[in-house]
């Protein structure tokens, strides 16, 4: 279980390298698997787990503990760094955009990126099964089902009300049922 970055000092994250490092280490695995669940490619997840921290420092000022936990905030960030990069994607040539700005990794970064990959291929099967769900009852589905929130939590993350994440989480769970039980069971991996 990973540890906990002191609440109070999220905001200075992009002041104080000290509490960025404390915040970092507290948060990466989790921000490394919520981008592997939703992107294949490796040198792309390792790409966004990097943007995704370049956009909590920016924005750490605006962090506020009463609206939720430095982890689900930074969930939110990182649902914004994925959302804007699949729009990115969307109007350009994927082939010649991934290759700009990418940073070599060596072998054992490679490796681990591999791993955890794999380790998340059942979520990237479960997400193409979700493909038919609308946006706002995917989104707290993934929260809740997916990264471990409770409702309320997800409902911070979504900036909805809690009674508003319920009735889209009991929507999606119910539409989700019915898709999965028309297809074939999704097939395990070795």
């Amino acid at each position: 279980m990973s540890y906990s970055a002191p609440v109070d000092s999220t905001t200075r994250i992009g002041t104080d390298p000290a509490a960025f490092e404390s915040f970092y280490r507290a948060h990466v695995t989790a921000v490394q698997r919520f981008v592997a669940r939703r992107v294949a490619e490796p040198f792309l997840a390792g790409d966004l787990v990097a943007e995704v921290f370049l956009a909590a420092i920016g924005s750490a000022k605006s962090y506020r503990p009463s609206r939720g936990t430095p982890r689900n905030w930074l969930y939110g960030v990182a649902r914004n760094v994925i959302g804007a990069e699949m729009k990115r994607q969307a109007r350009s040539l994927a082939g010649a955009s991934r290759a700009f700005g990418m940073r070599r990794l060596d072998s054992d970064d490679l490796a681990r990126a591999e791993e955890r990959i794999d380790a998340e291929a059942r979520g990237r099967e479960l997400y193409r099964a979700m493909d038919g769900l609308p946006r706002g009852e995917r989104a707290v589905l993934e929260l809740v089902a997916l990264e471990g929130l409770d409702v309320a939590e997800a409902a911070q993350v979504l900036g909805i009300r809690p009674g508003t994440a319920r009735v889209r989480l009991h929507r999606a769970r119910r539409r989700l049922g019915v898709e999965l039980s028309s297809h074939a069971p999704v097939a395990a991996h070795p």
